[in-house]
């Protein structure tokens, strides 16, 4: 059994890298052609405009291409480099812009690993014939009663588990992450050790592809209409002024509202068909559970199982920031919802809900599932 829990000589398995550019993924790359393994990397473009092009963190543009292929070439493995603009655009940049005019506040980094990298880049896997995808992302595989499992990595201030929950069993199986017991310093010493270009380099922004942060510039330039102005309403039904477009605000926001009023006020709601922004007090923000949709469970209980038994006691993660929280689970009619024992503020449609198993340091991922509908704590 070699390091990647494949009953072959290191030699004798194909391994492909998915490479973005970065130290994480270079480091990855190393180790395993370190170990033997026959290493191939593989690139995807997902995009090329303008500013992305050389822009500092930006990920799998021009540049970090170019970093990719240098790196590959110190180490000695080939490098391929896949065009797959149309296929990010589709699956994860015109969701984003789709999911805004809906009145959500999308994680397009979920949605590039649920489609692209882990759907796309693992068919092209198969089809060079790796036993294996690897990838330079902060999380453990481990095997478990004869499956492979997701567990939280020893580095919880580089923890990516959240962004990864909508990877699923079979993917799993496939997936392996080296970095999982390692911290990011120790990464970047194995980089230096190695003498990859990429060593200081800083790490890429999650949303990759919008220019200085501008997102609601693509936004407008997708879908006109989420630029459509509208009136800012007081939850008791008072007009307080207008606004620009929907697109400009999130849930929980207080500054920027150009409004003024005596006491705080905070967006809790935005209605994409009367194109209001809805704000209110604080305590109006808060949250006591959420009912999810498309929900993907990698427990060895069934959601079925959970149905019929009753709910069970997991920890949540509803916001990639903040640690995992107590929280009980349950499906009623095949609907998910998760109670949030210590309660939320601010929780936003569009958002995931990410489950573990306990909260021990490097507890098991259970899955997720994307937030539909956050319960205020009134209501609930």
């Amino acid at each position: 059994m070699n390091s990647l829990g494949i009953n072959k000589r290191p030699e004798d398995t194909r391994v492909v890298v998915a490479m973005s550019g970065g130290v994480d993924s270079s480091v990855v790359a190393g180790l395993m052609a370190r170990e033997g393994y026959e290493t191939l990397g593989v690139t995807l473009q997902l995009y090329d405009h303008g500013e992305a092009m050389h822009r500092k963190g930006a990920c799998c543009a021009g540049q970090d291409i170019h970093d990719a292929r240098r790196v590959a070439a110190a180490i000695g493995i080939p490098h391929y480099v896949l065009d797959y603009e149309s296929r990010f655009r589709e699956a994860v940049i015109d969701d984003f812009a789709e999911s805004y005019v809906r009145g959500e506040t999308p994680i397009p980094c979920v949605k590039c690993n649920q489609t692209v990298k882990f759907v796309d880049l693992m068919r092209v896997s198969k089809e060079l014939g790796a036993d294996v995808l690897v990838t330079g992302h902060y999380i453990q595989s481990l095997e478990k009663d004869g499956r492979w499992g997701m567990f939280r990595p020893n580095d919880h201030g580089r923890d990516q588990s959240y962004f990864l929950f909508a990877t699923e069993q079979e993917q799993l199986d496939y997936l392996r992450f080296p970095l999982g017991g390692m911290t990011k310093e120790e990464v970047r010493d194995i980089a230096r050790e190695m003498g990859l270009v990429v060593a200081e380099k800083s790490d890429s922004q999650d949303i990759c592809f919008v220019p200085n942060g501008n997102y609601a510039q693509i936004i407008t330039k997708l879908k006109p209409e989420a630029a459509d102005p509208g009136e800012i309403v007081h939850m008791d039904g008072r007009v307080l002024g207008e606004h620009k477009g929907i697109i400009h605000y999130t849930i929980g926001q207080r500054r920027g509202l150009g409004i003024s009023a005596p006491d705080p006020l905070y967006v809790v709601k935005l209605d994409p068909d009367t194109k209001q922004v809805i704000v209110g007090p604080y305590e109006a923000l808060a949250t006591r559970s959420v009912r999810l949709k498309q929900v993907n469970w990698l427990g060895s209980k069934s959601l079925s199982d959970i149905e019929r038994d009753g709910p069970i006691e997991i920890e949540a993660k509803v916001r990639s920031t903040r640690p995992p929280q107590p929280a009980r689970l349950s499906v009623v009619d095949g609907v998910v919802e998760v109670e949030l024992i210590g309660g939320e503020h601010g929780v936003s449609p569009g958002q995931a809900c990410v489950f573990y198993a306990d909260d021990s340091p490097n507890t098991e991922v259970l899955g997720g599932g994307w937030i539909a509908e956050a319960v205020s704590a009134k209501a609930a």
